[in-house]
Formats: structure tokens, C-alpha cells, sequence
């Protein structure tokens, strides 16, 4: 006898959510409590959770998360494939996991107080990052982290009209390579040519507009045309002198988050739409850090 079962299937049972959100300011940042981020590197659902939440506060931040090296990485994956750092180390054994440790033996060149977006020297820069603090100063070594999508929300109509279209270039030669001698700068700029990317991107899947332009851009690219200069003064130093304006948004306090290291604690944010600026006011203390760049799109 054969018996049809017409009965609806049950729905998969989903696991209850157990994490605490805690914004910490209006536009960015939000610290997560009683969550693993070991389990959400093997819990798919999990990681889920996480990553919607990263498109929504842009950058997370756990304390006492005592996980593993391996763990660090598998959890960075689920976002996508890791990136090396020409200049900065790796940890030997798990690639992609760059080490940040800074002393007072550290190179000049690896300095990070400067507002930046990592790495937007690349045609495709990073989608974002996981760093995780191994080592901290007792009073000291924070991180700011920036909302661009909101401080290109904020930007004067005039001005958003002034730079609708236009493109800038980002370099890793005069930042990381400028303390190099001239034959291994010529050769990281052989490497890694100028990248040029839009003064105001476009979120890949939040659909924001984020003003693209830091510490790494040199210049406009396509700013010298007949609708915008008229005599070489509004080319130079007019069009540097827009540019800086832009840059500087990032300065300002109404669009920043900024938190406090301790030990295994971690953030993870959104390279696409931030910016962000490590504070060095803590030597002759010591500061380690280890991160886990995820590679991203290219810009539009």
C-alpha cells in the first residue's frame, strides 16, 4: 500500500539569537556581548548575524575573546579570501594574518596616525578586517574609526556638486615607500602602481555613498577640465586644496567611534566604508596586534 504524505514540512529550526548590541555612538560602532566569535568562525547562522550587523554598525567590537590563530582566520574567511602586506609581516603559519607590532624598534614607515582606509593603493582594496589586540599598553594605543558614508551624507550640496564624477589616485609608494631607498620604492611602485578609484563610492551592498578619498590619495585625477579651472590657480593648488578639505572630514568627532584595547579583545570592521587612525601615544610601551584583511571588489 503506498501512503502519500501531503502534510507541509516542518521549518527548520532556528537557533535563538543570544546577542547583546550596544551601540556606542549615533552613527557608528557597536560593542557585542555573550557571543563566541570561535563558534560564529564554525557557525554559519552565527556568522550571519554578525555580518548584518557589520553592514549596520560598520564596525564590531568583543572583548575577552580567547580564541585561536586558527580560528582568527577561519573566521575572517567566511568573509571571503585573505590578503598578505607587502610591507608588514605575516604570521608564519597562517598566512594572511598580518602582524602589527609596534615598538620602539618599529620602522618609521609603519606608522598608522594618519586617518586611512587600508590599502586603497590596490585596484581592489580590502572589504574589511579583523584585528584582534595580543598585546596592549596599560593607558593608551586606541583606535578611532570613521563613518564616510555618513560624513559624505553631511558634505554642503555645493560640494557634493563640485565632486559628482570625479576620481582621485592612491598610492602605496609615497606613503609605505617613502622612507624606502630609491631603487625599493621604484620597485613597490613597479609592483603596485597609482590605483585610481571615485572620489565618492558606491557601497557594493548597502548601496551608500562613501567619501573614498584618505591618507593615501595623492591627487584628482580628472579634475583639470574647462568646467573647473579657468587659470592654473584653480588647477594648482585649487584642486589641492578640495581635495584636502575632503580628507579632513575624517577628523571630525560627529562621525566617530573610538575604543579602548585590552587583551583578546577584537574589531571587525568594514573597510568600504570607514576610515580609521591609530592612536600613537603610547610609547616606550609596547603595542602587538594581529589582522586579517579581507580581499574586496573593485570600486565603482
Amino acid at each position: 500500500m503506498q501512503i502519500i504524505d501531503d502534510t507541509e514540512p516542518a521549518p527548520p529550526v532556528r537557533r535563538q539569537s543570544t546577542i547583546e548590541v550596544h551601540p556606542l555612538t549615533v552613527h557608528i560602532g557597536a560593542e557585542l556581548r555573550n557571543v563566541s566569535l570561535a563558534e560564529a568562525s564554525r557557525d554559519g547562522e552565527l556568522f550571519a548575524e554578525l555580518k548584518a550587523l557589520l553592514l549596520r554598525y560598520k564596525v564590531l567590537f568583543l572583548r575577552d575573546q580567547d580564541i585561536t590563530r586558527a580560528e582568527h582566520v577561519a573566521l575572517a574567511e567566511r568573509f571571503g579570501p585573505l590578503e598578505d602586506h607587502p610591507v608588514a609581516g605575516s604570521d608564519p603559519d597562517h598566512p594572511g594574518l598580518v602582524r602589527i607590532y609596534k615598538d620602539l624598534d618599529s620602522p618609521a614607515e609603519h606608522y598608522e596616525n594618519a586617518y586611512h582606509c587600508d590599502a586603497t593603493w590596490r585596484e581592489a582594496p580590502p572589504m574589511g578586517c579583523v584585528l584582534r589586540c595580543v598585546e596592549t599598553p596599560e593607558v593608551g594605543g586606541d583606535t578611532i574609526w570613521v563613518n564616510m558614508a555618513e560624513a559624505y551624507r553631511r558634505l554642503p550640496d555645493d560640494v557634493k556638486a563640485r565632486i559628482a564624477g570625479l576620481r582621485a589616485r592612491h598610492s602605496i609608494e609615497a606613503s609605505f615607500g617613502a622612507n624606502m631607498p630609491l631603487d625599493l620604492r621604484l620597485a613597490l611602485h613597479e609592483r603596485f602602481p597609482d590605483a585610481e578609484h571615485p572620489v565618492v563610492r558606491t557601497h557594493p551592498e548597502t548601496g551608500e555613498q562613501v567619501l573614498f578619498v584618505n591618507a593615501f590619495t595623492t591627487h584628482l585625477t580628472n579634475f583639470h577640465t574647462p568646467e573647473r579651472v579657468r587659470f592654473g590657480f584653480d588647477y594648482t593648488p585649487g584642486g589641492s586644496e578640495l581635495l584636502n578639505y575632503l580628507i579632513r572630514q575624517a577628523a571630525i568627532p560627529e562621525y566617530q567611534v573610538r575604543w579602548r584595547w585590552t587583551k583578546n579583545s577584537f574589531a571587525i570592521w568594514d573597510n568600504r566604508s570607514t576610515q580609521h587612525y591609530a592612536v600613537q601615544d603610547y610609547w616606550p610601551a609596547v603595542r602587538k596586534m594581529e589582522r586579517a584583511g579581507v580581499i574586496g571588489d573593485k570600486t565603482f
